[in-house]
């Protein structure tokens, strides 16, 4: 894959620069592969000491805070590195995880995990996930975007396959304090580094396969949004109210699946699921974002949705007693849950592409990822609380399920924006 340059002025990095594109995807799926311990918080808290008094509700709010701070700063973030650079923002967001962990691992309250997990490593993971995946869909025709965003974005599903083995090896070994603290200096120094890599094309730059821009006239279909413009937009609330619903409901199985595991269906074996669901998270982003490049991101978002609410349905009626708790049944459920939820984090970027634009595709995907935030901040939450007053998480897996029809239905009411350029906008 290689592009050309439309000016004589424009200078190439030393590499091809196709190659320089896919160097630039394969860091930004790097540096996701470190953030994604997030999506290991189920093995962490499941090893918090018992001495420590911790509660279902106290050991959901350090992730729940995460997912919430993530996706605020994904805004300012998506901003900076539209504006500055994709590498400063990565850099920032890789010693802001580090140091909240480093932080977190010399504490033993909630408070202190809610502050250092919470806070802190969850401002720097949307540092660095706002910086990974706009620099790569830069470098490829519009025909590929699916393709690349689900690579990109596929590392932060990807990370449960070898953090959650790895935090359970390290808690067994060193201790739960040691093991936050190394996987903190780990993550700051392999995101910092990848980081430097991140680069997008230069101005001039037009992907092989890619038309050429044409000098916009008025009356043309407006193809680049302004945040405020897209947020004038009825799509924009469509699709927040979808990626919501989509994202919140797999991030509360995520949150809690060591924890259904263990309570649920009495395997001891959490962190074995959760790297299988790790795998089907990260292999669910590149098979949508492939399947939405063919079939289109509508039909795609759709099979996803009724598809995870039957998932969900089936885990709840998991249990010691039946065929659905084993653990061959549970690590094929809990792949898939992982892989439709993984769909919503390459379909979304690449609606909102499709929808908006590149120029401020950055803020403009921080805008509609905060929907992401605020699904999984209120449905890990609900999960905590619902079993510490009812010794079931029964009632957090049907208000899931509800949610995720309705997004299906919504997906009938979605269409393109159809503005059109005026004279101020030539």
């Amino acid at each position: 894959m290689k592009g050309i340059i439309m000016t004589e002025q424009v200078e190439l990095p030393k590499t091809a620069a196709g190659e320089y594109g896919w160097r630039v995807t394969f860091a930004g799926m790097g540096i996701n592969l470190a953030l994604g311990i997030l999506y290991t918080w189920s093995v962490i808290s499941n090893g918090i000491p018992e001495e420590w008094g911790w509660t279902q509700s106290d050991k959901s709010m350090p992730y729940a805070i995460a997912c919430l701070i993530f996706s605020l700063v994904m805004v300012p973030a998506g901003r900076m590195q539209d504006k500055l650079s994709p590498r400063l923002v990565a850099t920032i967001g890789g010693i802001l995880v580090g140091i909240g962990m480093v932080f977190a691992s010399f504490t033993t309250t909630p408070l202190g995990y809610i502050v250092g997990f919470g806070v802190l490593a969850g401002a720097g993971i949307g540092f660095g996930y706002a910086s990974a995946t706009p620099p790569a869909v830069k470098w490829f025709a519009a025909a590929k975007t699916g393709l690349i965003a689900g690579i990109v974005v596929s590392g932060f599903g990807l990370a449960s396959v070898y953090a959650a083995p790895l935090a359970t090896l390290l808690i067994a070994t060193v201790g739960f304090k040691t093991a936050v603290l190394l996987l903190g200096i780990a993550f700051l120094a392999v995101v910092v580094t990848l980081a430097q890599i991140l680069k997008p094309p230069p101005k001039g730059y037009v992907p092989r396969g890619a038309e050429p821009a044409k000098k916009p006239g008025v009356g043309d279909k407006k193809e680049e949004f302004l945040p405020r413009e897209m947020l004038a937009t009825v799509q924009f609330y469509i699709l927040w109210f979808m990626y919501a619903c989509g994202a919140g409901a797999g991030l509360m199985i995520i949150s809690k699946l060591a924890a259904i595991a263990k309570l649920q269906v009495g395997i001891e074996l959490g962190f074995v699921l959760v790297a299988v669901l790790a795998v089907g998270n990260g292999g669910g982003r590149i098979v949508a974002g492939m399947l939405s490049d063919k079939i289109g991101r509508k039909a795609t978002m759709f099979l996803c949705f009724v598809a995870q609410a039957v998932l969900i349905l089936l885990i709840s009626r998991a249990t010691r007693e039946n065929s659905l708790g084993t653990i061959p049944a549970m690590a094929i459920i809990s792949a898939l849950i992982g892989a439709n939820y993984g769909a919503n984090l390459s379909l979304f970027p690449s609606i909102t592409k499709d929808f908006y634009g590149l120029k401020n595709f950055g803020m403009n995907y921080g805008l509609v990822f905060t929907a992401w935030g605020a699904g999984g901040f209120l449905l890990a939450l609900l999960a905590g609380k619902m079993y510490d007053i009812h010794k079931t998480f029964a009632i957090a897996y049907y208000g899931a399920s509800i949610m995720l029809v309705l997004a299906a239905i919504t997906v009938f009411f979605l269409k393109p924006p159809h503005h059109r350029l005026e004279a101020h906008d030539v």
